[in-house]
């Protein structure tokens, strides 16, 4: 259990940071400008700085997800590349449910910045790219069979 928590910490930081890569690097492929630390930073009125370590901690918090959890019920899938991009879809809805809960609680959600269909297109890819890396830095228990 320890080693499965110590590659869920690494893989949440490692998918958050791919993820947050890829935001970085979207406007330059004509998606519009995506700043997960600084939309949490804006919503809850915090520092940006604090943007950043939520941004951080959610990831991790949904690696432990993964690896706890998730991971058992996409066990028939082989590819940990498509168990990767299903979690990933997994967590893009989730975070929306969520952005909205939020919003609605805050009251409102920070203005957005160019086509919302490429935003959401941007935001998929980031998710499916994070819950990417989470499946391939955290390895599926082994099933044991006794012949």
């Amino acid at each position: 259990m320890k080693a499965k928590i110590q590659q869920a910490l690494l893989a949440g930081l490692a998918g958050t940071g791919a993820m947050t890569l890829v935001t970085m690097v979207a406007p330059m492929m004509g998606f519009p400008k995506m700043s997960p630390p600084a939309m949490l930073s804006m919503m809850m009125g915090v520092p940006i700085v604090a943007g950043w370590m939520i941004h951080f901690m959610i990831g991790i918090v949904f690696a432990m997800a993964y690896a706890l959890f998730f991971q058992n019920l996409v066990k028939g899938i082989a590819s940990p590349v498509l168990r990767g991009a299903v979690f990933g879809m997994a967590v893009f809805v989730f975070a929306q449910i969520m952005m909205a809960v939020m919003g609605a609680m805050m009251g409102g959600m920070p203005p957005m910045e160019g086509s919302m269909v490429m935003m959401m297109v941007g935001s998929i890819i980031g998710h499916v790219v994070f819950g990417i890396v989470v499946a391939l830095l955290v390895k599926p228990v082994l099933q044991h069979s006794f012949n």
